[in-house]
């Protein structure tokens, strides 16, 4: 029977958000209903509410996510009721021409539920194919991937995208390895992620940069070896001069803003490697001279996800997190209720937030 449960709803492009009552359908083949226990408030849930990824409203909002299953439909074997998973909107398929040549990580038909949650008839819009600013959703079995259920949901779901993001531009993407040198362009949560994941990879110099002092010295608590401000010097030439003159082995670009990307771009050292992990706004361009571009050599890569694979990062990055090696709490500036997300959303557009967590009462249902 379907059920009736509160949510955070986007019903107008750049309208504020509202605390509806949605109705999540029991699950069908392939399907999970999950009790979400945190969600963390993510600026791509911003970008759904501006209108800035597509005009599908109304949009239920929120995708970085833990709960626990609910209940599951027919054929479903990767959870069962009762485990505590954390969401994803990776559920690798298995058949697209990338799973099949063996990089699943970068699969291009991945699953979501094939049934609408509703409101009012109305169907909604999951953001990412998730939509967990709600007390329940309905997802596909493999956006649910089981983990330790001795981790703390605000932390645990932030794995769902940013933090994953931010860690896998480096260890994934990045390819960071034992003694290289890393920048690190832009500390807020993305990339606070991929400083605490180029320290996991064993870089030996990583260096932040950004134009807020304060978000600096943030970055030093989450493995940042050297600081830029670079409102005050040139980051590229500081870069180097901390690299022996010759640039960083990997840069990261964790803004999405073309200028930055240039920055990154020649703060690399010679065959060395940029990643764009930042997400940019549509109508933003990037203008290289083709023979720097040529000249240099390395490589540019966009960072999608992290180009993480679920089923075997999140159980391994929990296991870090649980042995005190991954500060996952670190992230967590605030916990908030599912009222509070509008006021959240201009928290984290004034930077005064890493992540606002909003926490769900496991008894709340409407």
């Amino acid at each position: 029977m379907a059920q009736q449960v509160r949510a955070v709803v986007a019903t107008a492009k750049g309208a504020p958000v509202s605390v509806q009552i949605i109705e999540v359908p029991d699950p069908g083949p392939g399907e999970v209903v999950v009790k979400v226990q945190a969600c963390g408030v993510c600026h791509t849930d911003l970008h759904y509410r501006e209108g800035a990824i597509n005009d599908d409203f109304p949009f239920l909002l929120g995708h970085e996510a833990a709960g626990i299953v609910e209940s599951v439909g027919p054929g479903v074997t990767e959870v069962a009721t009762g485990d505590f998973v954390i969401l994803n909107w990776r559920a690798v398929c298995g058949e697209c021409r990338s799973c099949r040549r063996g990089r699943p990580w970068l699969c291009f038909a991945t699953h979501n539920a094939t049934q609408k949650m509703t409101l009012d008839g109305v169907e909604l819009s999951p953001a990412l194919g998730i939509g967990a600013f709600a007390e329940k959703t309905l997802v596909a079995a493999g956006q649910a991937t089981k983990v330790d259920p001795a981790a703390r949901p605000e932390a645990a779901g932030l794995l769902g995208c940013g933090v994953m993001a931010g860690i896998g531009s480096a260890m994934f993407t990045g390819e960071v390895g034992p003694g290289d040198s890393v920048a690190v362009f832009g500390c807020g949560g993305v990339g606070d992620a991929a400083i605490m994941g180029a320290r996991l990879a064993g870089a030996a110099t990583i260096i932040a940069v950004d134009l807020d002092a304060a978000k600096l010295e943030l970055a030093k608590a989450f493995g940042a070896t050297h600081a830029v401000l670079a409102s005050d010097v040139d980051p590229v030439d500081a870069i180097r001069s901390l690299t022996g003159g010759n640039g960083a082995d990997v840069c990261i670009e964790a803004v999405g803003n073309p200028k930055v990307l240039e920055q990154a771009f020649y703060a690399r050292d010679l065959a060395g490697t940029v990643v764009q992990v930042g997400v940019p706004n549509p109508d933003m361009r990037i203008d290289l001279p083709m023979i720097d571009f040529f000249g240099r050599g390395g490589a540019l890569k966009p960072s999608w996800y992290g180009d993480c694979l679920p089923s075997r990062d999140f159980p391994m990055l929990i296991d870090l997190y649980l042995q005190g090696r991954l500060d996952l709490d670190r992230f967590v500036s605030e916990t908030i209720s599912l009222d509070d997300v509008e006021a959240a959303f201009h928290r984290m557009e004034r930077g005064e937030v890493l992540r606002s967590v909003v926490v769900i009462d496991s008894g709340s249902e409407a």
